[in-house]
């Protein structure tokens, strides 16, 4: 799986893309970003309030309760605003 990190996510967590290996309990976004959080760190700031970020998977806009697969690229950032 790649994941892939955009503005304050990517400073928190220390980098803008890596790899990893999906473990077999992880099936869902939200499982995701509770694996995440658990490895500490900027990991933990970063994924500390789901509500504060967005989620892609494969480029498409997705929910917390989305599948995800090793194959997958999974994006994190924070929501955009315009103006």
């Amino acid at each position: 799986m790649t994941l892939v990190y955009f503005a304050w996510v990517r400073q928190k967590v220390g980098a803008g893309e890596e790899r990893i290996a999906l473990p077999a309990e992880v099936t869902t976004v939200a499982e995701l970003a509770a694996f995440l959080r658990a490895k500490g760190g900027g990991y933990a700031e970063a994924f500390a309030d789901d509500k504060r970020l967005r989620v892609a998977i494969n480029q498409e806009h997705a929910g917390w309760d989305a599948p995800v697969t090793d194959a997958d690229e999974i994006a994190f950032f924070p929501p955009v605003t315009g103006g």
